[in-house]
């Protein structure tokens, strides 16, 4: 036995060497645990791993572990992450603080996140902030989102349609004036559509969106 292996572990240490096993379901029963008998000096190492687990299902545990625990010990460091050069680390912290729901964390959900050239914190980006905006500051949440119309994918679009739709009426001027720029017209007529008819469905909302485009109708509003 060498020296290092007669030194007892912290649980901190413990949990990490756990969670660097091979088997995500190793990785996930060690995250449970933590998870249900919440302690303050697993935060670090709960945090730290939401960076580089490679297992959805793991991740989405870390989130909840972190959940299970003050916010007071979580968010600072979660935020911190938000700074980081790795894409998964960012976008798992902004989910993360979605889930935490601590208003505090707003000022960090700054514009270069909401306007991230990555398409997955971009969009926990979105979601964080329509969980976490003041009241008084959700039209200019609204005036930042817009910029983003017409990115992506349909399952990047959709995800912009229904953050745009949680900050309610406040950003329907804001949606409208944006529809007079042909590269954002589709994506907005389509938001519009759905604000107007939830159970339509985003692809149903694309088609009229094409639709009304094609025809050169002048306004969104139906």
């Amino acid at each position: 036995m060498t020296p290092e292996q007669t030194v007892a572990q912290t649980p901190a240490q413990a949990l990490r060497r756990v969670l660097e096993h091979a088997d995500a379901s190793v990785r996930l029963r060690a995250v449970m645990a933590a998870g249900t008998t919440p302690d303050p000096g697993h935060v670090t190492t709960l945090v730290a791993r939401c960076a580089v687990e490679p297992d959805f299902s793991v991740r989405e545990l870390l989130t909840w572990a972190l959940t299970r625990h003050p916010a007071s010990a979580t968010v600072p460091l979660v935020v911190d992450e938000l700074r980081s050069p790795r894409a998964q680390a960012r976008s798992q912290a902004l989910h993360t603080l979605s889930k935490i729901r601590d208003g505090s964390a707003w000022p960090a959900i700054t514009g270069a996140l909401l306007t991230d050239p990555d398409d997955e914190v971009a969009r926990a980006a979105w979601r964080a902030a329509v969980v976490l905006v003041p009241d008084d500051e959700r039209g200019e949440l609204a005036r930042v989102l817009v910029t983003q119309l017409g990115r992506g994918d349909r399952e990047v679009q959709l995800s912009l349609s229904r953050a745009l739709i949680g900050l309610g009426e406040v950003m329907l001027p804001v949606l409208d004036q944006a529809a007079s720029d042909p590269r954002m017209r589709p994506h907005a007529v389509a938001t519009r559509r759905l604000w107007l008819d939830p159970d339509a469905g985003f692809e149903l909302a694309v088609e009229e969106a094409k639709r009304v485009v094609a025809l050169g109708d002048t306004a969104v509003e139906v």
